[in-house]
């Protein structure tokens, strides 16, 4: 069973808990540490799927093609929060692969970002679909469609050439096999996935450290790596756990959320963490796998105090009421060495 990962305490008494799964896989399958279950129970990817996505892009010849630059495939890989920057770059970047704007598929939503979206609603504009947070990803499938020859409309069909590629790209980070991954339908209308927790964080274990991973993939996934390190704020922005985790100064690190509750780190050398809270909690801020992923880097010696601090709006949350008066906290329940 899913254990209590998260709690929310006000005034000393416990409020709310959170109970959760987690894995900490390293490159060759072995898992180093876990809480609850986090084998035998299911779970979607959902946009922590993304970077594995975005791969065929980049080993298919796509990206060199259309002459994709790091920022570019950042926010491919990322859940942008629809600011300024993120627009304009998903604006030139549809542009550069010679599409429009009424072929993206992903619909359209306010940014995710509280004053992205009020300044957006002051100028009296709508929301059209650069804006959505899967944008880039679209994007990046629209390309690869492109690439492949394959008819742009309906490049979200579980059963088109992109998705077929990318399912491969998925099989062969999380060691399942094709025919056995749960398909579900994302909130952007393509296909999700789903695996086991362990699954997940051994797909990004081996993100990290792809050496056993067959096909071309090693170096799509360091060029991805590289990437995402280099644009943390592509892949997210701003009071982003994503984007302040790889600020925070840890080498190599990579983060990537989803919805639903669920949160993925990878570690310089291959390990991978997964965590997904079992309620489904992503927020509004703060989110209980963000303050769960924090916890465990803690205690797994990835961050120190000092950088545990700078996340503190993330990993130990203030809880207050509408005058501002702290009443509470928002706080991890679990110890990786007891489990």
């Amino acid at each position: 069973m899913s254990e209590p990962l998260v709690e929310v305490v006000r005034a000393g008494v416990v409020e709310a808990l959170h109970r959760g799964d987690l894995a900490v896989v390293d490159s060759t399958g072995t898992l180093r540490a876990s809480v609850g279950d986090p084998v035998g129970k299911i779970t979607y990817w959902r946009s922590a799927a993304k970077p594995f996505q975005a791969l065929p892009l980049i080993y298919s010849g796509a990206a060199a093609r259309w002459d994709l630059s790091e920022r570019d495939l950042a926010l491919i890989a990322g859940s942008h929060n629809g600011e300024k920057i993120h627009v304009d770059q998903a604006a030139a970047l549809l542009a550069k692969i010679g599409c429009e704007l009424d072929d993206l598929l992903c619909g359209a939503h306010l940014p995710l970002e509280p004053h992205a979206a009020a300044e957006l609603l002051r100028s009296g504009q709508e929301p059209n679909a650069l804006h959505n947070n899967c944008s880039g990803k679209h994007i990046g499938m629209l390309a690869l469609a492109k690439h492949l020859g394959a008819d742009r409309l309906g490049y979200q069909s579980p059963d088109h050439p992109v998705q077929a590629a990318i399912m491969e790209a998925i099989c062969g980070f999380s060691g399942v096999p094709n025919g056995t991954i749960a398909i579900g339908i994302d909130g952007c209308g393509v296909p999700c996935f789903g695996t086991s927790v362990y699954h997940l964080a051994w797909a990004f274990a081996r993100l990290m450290d792809p050496r056993a991973v067959n096909g071309p993939y090693a170096s799509a996934a360091h060029d991805l790596h590289a990437a995402m390190t280099a644009h943390p704020y592509l892949v997210a922005g701003r009071g982003r756990l994503d984007t302040d985790l790889m600020q925070v100064g840890v080498t190599g690190l990579i983060a990537k959320g989803g919805a639903s509750g669920v949160h993925c780190v990878g570690l310089s050398g291959g390990v991978g963490l997964a965590i997904k809270i079992e309620d489904g909690s992503t927020g509004p801020p703060p989110a209980p796998g963000g303050v769960a992923a924090i916890a465990a880097l803690h205690q797994l010696k990835i961050l120190d105090e000092a950088q545990v601090t700078l996340l503190s709006t993330h990993a130990r949350p203030l809880l207050r009421n509408v005058s501002g008066q702290v009443v509470g906290e928002v706080r991890s329940r679990f110890d990786l060495s007891a489990n």
